[in-house]
């Protein structure tokens, strides 16, 4: 080897060198970045998200304290009363979702938690069954553009892989709800009165009233979007919005006006409709576990007080919250989401299948936990699902709000799943979640066979893609969303 042939050897190798120290370095801002993003903007959507849930849920707690006696609730009436709170979320939801985008999340988010913070303490002066429902109804329409404007927000600011770990985080406070709301409860019956208001008055009064405060603050604190966040610099502004955009497909901008074309394509994306009817079967089991689980555990320990039953659903709760962690995070990890939303199902299965096989307490009581260990990891698998199957950001948040319409369809169907005629072993209310559970998992193992065998064939005609896309405007190409030739579904 001559001296010539040696330095260019070693030029190669110090070329090397750069790129590779140049591309760590990148990897390492854009960490840090991405840190800095988990701390400034999670924590608020958790916390409203948290109230969002205790709010809609605390009327489970409510029902042991009397509400039912003191409003002269019978039969059904109970039932009525959750069922209209989910009609007003049905049809207030995708409408919410678009008024998320067009106004931005910074400011409706923490307006919708004003309101329905205060529909909530509301609640604590209502004394007859019509004007319990007629809260319920504006509180559906205060608490309808949460989730997904909540999820919509998040996808602002992660990449698909980042993203359902993100939403696992904010979408465990739907478990912790359970168990923060029956410890909240517990302590406020504790108290004598709050002003004028007793017993299960308290809890909704004192509840709102949290909700009310901690939508003033996010008012301060909500960041809209990367290119309008104070506490970063202009070049980390920069990375935050390029990363993002990098995943989009033939997208010229983050942040698109609403487009009708784009928002039909998002509306209907199979794996939108395939996604969201997965989630309408799990909420059917979530939001009964959520309403319901006090009144279940009440018939498994009938001789237990209400401040004991209140505490006994508290640990089912905790091991959602937990697997719900641990679920999103292996999909962070494995950039995989299809098939752990496939293997949530099996366990809730087995729980249900219990519920419906014996009548010892013991063991009913670890069925709930068997029940509860899987479901709630949906709502953030679910979101994350459709997020990463669509392109534009107006693609995106009717998507989302699809998944999220669907989802409380399967809320007012939850609302009639645990009658008190089935009482104590609640056969149809246990039977319906079995089959919640087993058709959804089906249906999860269908969607995921079909995307690879979509994505095989537009791999064979990968040669053409070109041609089909030819003589087409840049406007038009953008608008084709999952119908781009280019365009391969993600599992």
């Amino acid at each position: 080897m001559d001296q010539k042939d040696s330095v260019e050897i070693y030029q190669k190798v110090d070329l090397t060198n750069d790129v590779t120290n140049v591309n760590e370095a990148a990897l390492k801002r854009e960490r840090k970045l991405r840190t800095k993003i988990d701390l400034c903007v999670v924590p608020t959507v958790t916390l409203l998200y948290l109230m969002c849930f205790v709010d809609r849920s605390n009327i489970g707690n409510a029902r042991l304290a009397g509400f039912e006696k003191d409003l002269g609730l019978k039969g059904y009436d109970y039932n009525t009363v959750l069922s209209i709170f989910y009609i007003s979320y049905i049809l207030f939801e995708i409408p919410a979702t678009l008024c998320c985008k067009l106004i931005g999340p910074g400011w409706f988010l923490p307006l919708t938690t004003l309101g329905f913070g205060a529909m909530s303490v509301a609640t604590a002066f209502v004394h007859t069954r019509a004007q319990a429902c007629a809260v319920r109804f504006l509180l559906g329409i205060f608490e309808a553009g949460v989730m997904p404007g909540c999820a919509y927000y998040l996808s602002r600011w992660y990449k698909r892989s980042e993203l359902t770990f993100r939403l696992g985080l904010w979408m465990t406070m739907a478990p912790l709800s359970g168990a923060f709301g029956g410890l909240m409860a517990s302590g406020i019956l504790k108290l004598k009165s709050f002003g004028s208001l007793h017993g299960w008055q308290m809890i909704f009064a004192i509840e709102g009233i949290i909700t009310i405060g901690l939508s003033l603050v996010a008012l301060i604190t909500l960041t809209d979007r990367p290119e309008t966040a104070r506490w970063m610099t202009e070049e980390e502004k920069e990375i935050a919005v390029n990363r993002v955009k990098s995943e989009r497909l033939n997208q010229a901008m983050l942040l698109d006006k609403i487009d009708m074309t784009k928002l039909k394509r998002g509306f209907s994306n199979p794996i939108t409709l395939a996604t969201s009817f997965i989630f309408m079967l799990n909420n059917i089991t979530v939001l009964g576990i959520s309403f319901f689980l006090p009144t279940i555990i009440r018939s498994i320990y009938p001789g237990r007080t209400t401040v004991q039953v209140q505490l006994l659903t508290v640990p089912p709760y905790i091991l959602g919250a937990a697997s719900t962690v641990l679920i999103t995070t292996l999909s962070w990890r494995l950039n995989s989401r299809q098939t752990l939303i496939a293997l949530t199902g099996p366990l809730v299965v087995v729980g249900y299948a219990i519920f419906l096989a014996t009548m010892n307490p013991n063991i009913r009581y670890a069925a709930v936990f068997l029940s509860a260990s899987t479901t709630f990891s949906l709502g953030a698998m679910t979101n994350a699902q459709v997020s990463a199957n669509v392109l534009s950001d107006s693609a995106r948040s009717v998507a989302i709000g699809t998944n999220a319409m669907f989802g409380y369809i399967g809320g007012l169907i939850a609302t009639w799943t645990y009658l008190p005629s089935d009482s104590p072993r609640y056969f149809i209310g246990n039977g319906i979640n079995l089959g919640c559970a087993a058709t959804w998992t089906i249906v999860a193992v269908g969607a995921g066979i079909w995307m690879k065998y979509d994505n095989k064939k537009r791999d064979e005609r990968e040669a053409g893609a070109h041609e089909e896309v030819a003589g087409l405007t840049q406007k038009e190409i953008q608008d084709l969303e999952w119908k781009h030739p280019e365009w391969r579904w993600k599992a």
